[in-house]
């Protein structure tokens, strides 16, 4: 944010004392002879002048610093909260996510991480290419993909959610095809896009506002519904491992246990894997 210092100048006019002109026949005696104006006496400048752009500039600061607060207060509320749940800080290598997203991008290897199932690894060359349109690490795009659909385009939630990235119906326009990959995809990751800065970078509470809402973005563990609790562990579970190099994912086997499995049966038929 740019600020911009107003500086007051006064200028001070003192009016023009005009010269005493008399005809040369006219006799001139001192009792009769005009004195000059007086000058205007010069104030001095009130202090309140002086003070004022100081204080508003004071204030303008306060009400910035104090919204920055707010936020940060925001979360470490919600690191706090989920500390006490057993969940490694929200904050915890934030700088060092970011880093990893960069990297990840720009590595341009055309792969994700071998954790994930073998129907969304049909979707690896189309994850790679969304995730470097977006700025995000591949694996992002993966576990996402992972948790909602397994990679099935046809799936729709009983809430009405669609295809690859469960997309509401409000977030397309009424021409568009919902479940179509790309359009699909489109919609879902700028909205994961979208939390990922509304947190500074945080993935974790990125994953669970994508799946709770902005609302769930800016709060923590106890604010959240029973659904994005799981998503949260969920999500950053398969995540973490994708991160660590691990060629298997012991929490994406317990979410095919905890019911996955049913969706991925689905999404493996429809890509004729089965």
């Amino acid at each position: 944010m740019t600020t911009y210092e107003t500086t007051y100048v006064y200028n001070i006019h003192t009016p023009l004392i005009g010269h005493i002109k008399k005809g040369r026949d006219e006799a001139v005696r001192p009792s009769t002879i005009p004195l000059p104006a007086p000058q205007t006496a010069v104030k001095p400048l009130n202090p309140m002048l002086i003070l004022l752009p100081i204080v508003l500039s004071i204030i303008a600061a306060m009400i910035i610093f104090g919204g920055r607060l707010g936020q940060q207060s925001g979360t470490q509320a919600a690191n706090e909260s989920a500390t006490q749940n057993g969940i490694p800080s929200l904050n915890s290598g934030v700088e060092e996510t970011k880093a990893e997203i960069t990297g990840a991008v720009l590595d341009g290897n055309g792969r994700i991480s071998p954790i994930f199932s073998a129907e969304v690894q049909q979707w690896a060359p189309q994850i790679v290419d969304w995730a470097e349109a977006y700025g995000l690490d591949p694996d992002i795009v993966a576990t996402i993909m992972q948790i909602e659909s397994c990679g099935y385009p046809e799936a729709v939630s009983s809430a009405g959610a669609q295809g690859l990235f469960q997309v509401m119906p409000f977030h397309f326009t009424d021409s568009e095809n919902m479940r179509d990959p790309d359009i699909n995809a489109g919609r879902g990751l700028n909205y994961y896009a979208e939390r990922l800065q509304q947190t500074d970078g945080n993935v974790y509470l990125a994953f669970a506002g994508y799946n709770g809402g902005h609302v769930a973005a800016a709060t923590g563990w106890d604010n959240w519904a029973a659904e994005t609790q799981r998503y949260y562990r969920w999500s950053q579970g398969i995540y973490d491992d994708a991160k660590a190099g691990l060629t298997e994912s012991q929490t994406l086997t317990e979410w095919m246990k905890a019911g996955g499995t049913s969706l991925c049966q689905q999404a493996a038929s429809y890509l004729q894997l089965q």
